[in-house]
């Protein structure tokens, strides 16, 4: 009777850390898992920053090239007529589509 005593206690002992051991695996995989997707959500939006950081670049290097041509007033001069259709003094300006 003493050893069926012994053996109901070491199942228990048993079922308790086999349960506890599969409870800290369960856990430690699924915070792994989430930081793995956090990980590959991150790597994603830095691919799309990148080519949004490339864009923008060009942008400004064409707006800083409008700067500099923006500062000779010949170049002001002929694209406020071209654009908005100001003429000089005794010009006439014909549209043709």
């Amino acid at each position: 009777m003493a050893k069926r005593k012994v053996n109901k206690k070491a199942k228990r002992r048993m079922l308790f850390l086999g349960l506890t051991s599969f409870g800290v695996i369960t856990f430690t995989l699924f915070t792994i898992g989430k930081y793995w997707i956090e990980i590959y959500q991150k790597y994603h939006e830095s691919k799309e920053l990148d080519a949004q950081l490339l864009t923008l670049k060009d942008e400004e290097e064409e707006l800083k090239v409008d700067v500099e041509k923006l500062q000779d007033p010949d170049y002001v001069a002929r694209y406020a007529r071209e654009k908005y259709l100001y003429s000089k003094e005794g010009e006439f300006i014909l549209r043709i589509p």
